[in-house]
């Protein structure tokens, strides 16, 4: 069993970031970011976050609790952070904020938190034990 510590270095090492920007081809008819897009960043970035923490298959088994807080205009930046929340035996929790930005100002605010869960699998899409390797 890993330590604490390697968890919390396993943690902080898998921290990610990504920004996208928000053109019109990803807006609904309000040209506002369509919720499905943004729930599809938000797993890419969860994926990317679980994958670096485990170094294992790991695939998305539920997405939890997504607060839709201010509409993302287009035009606007959208900034995700992933971050390991939770570990269990063979899931983890990834906490995602979303934060949208104007282009011409420092204008910043959290628009969008959400929770997903990752399980790690096997060759034959079989829950498996988390492990840390070192690395």
């Amino acid at each position: 069993m890993a330590s604490q510590s390697q968890f919390q270095q396993r943690i902080d090492a898998s921290q990610t970031s990504i920004t996208k920007m928000v053109f019109p081809n990803t807006t609904n008819n309000y040209s506002t970011l369509f919720g499905g897009t943004l729930m599809e960043w938000m797993d890419e970035i969860g994926f990317i976050v679980a994958t670096r923490f485990s170094r294992q298959k790991m695939v998305t088994v539920s997405m939890d609790r997504i607060d839709f807080k201010k509409p993302i205009p287009a035009g606007h930046m959208v900034e995700l952070n992933g971050r390991v929340s939770k570990i269990g035996n063979t899931s983890l929790e990834v906490e995602v904020e979303v934060f949208k930005e104007t282009m011409y100002d420092t204008r910043r605010e959290l628009a969008v938190t959400g929770h997903l869960t990752f399980v790690a699998v096997d060759d034959d899409q079989k829950p498996t034990p988390l492990s840390v390797h070192s690395g």
